[in-house]
């Protein structure tokens, strides 16, 4: 019993890193650009429900799923416009130009909405739990992993139907090819930032269901999404979901098992990813690529 708790406990964790790491899966694993105000883009999904709930009530959650995407959307398109095309194969400037950004962010959440962190209230629906072979899982968290499951089949369904996510694994394979060939590389970068942002957006929503909303809430969740990313292959969507529920039920497993609890179960988590990226640099699934030659 005290298995399947825990593996019950580790899926809804890892739903939880899933939704946080889907869009770098697109802005780093796709791009190559480290972007550290990804974390600042899910905490202002998350002040959107809260800016919402005074308006429609303890159903935020849900109208803000839509407009936090576009909220988280329209940050992404500024930032890549205004900052980063002008340092696309540099990633470490990326890096150190986004983490600024991200402090700015932090500060002008804290002069908007104040340093006390803030409660979004969830909808009646979402109180209570439902019985797993004796285990208790909140519906709360089974909405987290339903939302992470959704977005997924969505960003399949978009890579593999439409002409725009085609254009976008074009370019995510060979740049240069795909600009030979008319994609316009340019839009493609946009709406790949867009996009990616948007599902930030939407990871900061389901964020506001299992814990308080604050300027630093998305650098609590940033360090781990990088580590799904990296582990599951950059710009790999499986190798995402398979490493963000691994990595959960881990963490849940070494809680479990340790009296330190969530320190040392992180601790563990990074040692067993740089292991596992000592056999496996490339992470779990590799990049297929196409060349001019």
């Amino acid at each position: 019993m005290g298995t399947l708790n825990q593996l019950v406990i580790g899926a809804s964790i890892g739903a939880v890193l899933l939704l946080a790491s889907l869009g770098l899966t697109f802005t780093f694993g796709q791009m190559g650009v480290i972007n550290m105000a990804h974390g600042e883009f899910i905490m202002a999904g998350a002040y959107t429900a809260y800016v919402l709930q005074p308006l429609v009530g303890e159903q935020a959650v849900l109208v803000a799923l839509p407009v936090a995407f576009a909220v988280g959307g329209v940050l992404g398109l500024i930032l890549e416009r205004l900052f980063i095309r002008r340092f696309y194969g540099r990633p470490l400037d990326t890096l150190l130009l986004t983490f600024g950004i991200s402090l700015i962010l932090q500060q002008l959440a804290r002069d908007l909405f104040g340093a006390p962190n803030v409660q979004v209230t969830a909808p009646g629906w979402l109180t209570g739990g439902i019985d797993l072979g004796g285990v208790r899982m909140p519906y709360n968290r089974v909405f987290i992993l339903v939302l992470a499951v959704g977005c997924v089949v969505a960003i399949s369904l978009y890579l593999s139907k439409l002409k725009q996510g085609r254009r976008m694994r074009a370019v995510m394979q060979n740049r240069q090819l795909a600009a030979v060939s008319g994609v316009a590389t340019g839009r493609v970068d946009q709406a790949t930032f867009f996009i990616g942002s948007g599902l930030a957006g939407v990871a900061g929503v389901a964020l506001t269901l299992i814990g308080p909303v604050g300027p630093t809430l998305g650098s609590a969740y940033i360090v781990d999404a990088f580590l799904v990313v990296v582990a599951g292959g950059l710009g790999q969507l499986r190798g995402a979901v398979i490493a963000a529920f691994a990595l959960g039920v881990l963490n849940s497993f070494v809680e479990f098992w340790t009296a330190n609890g969530a320190s040392l179960a992180k601790v563990v988590v990074f040692a067993v990813i740089i292991a596992f990226l000592q056999f496996r640099p490339q992470g779990m699934f590799v990049l297929r690529s196409r060349a001019l030659t």
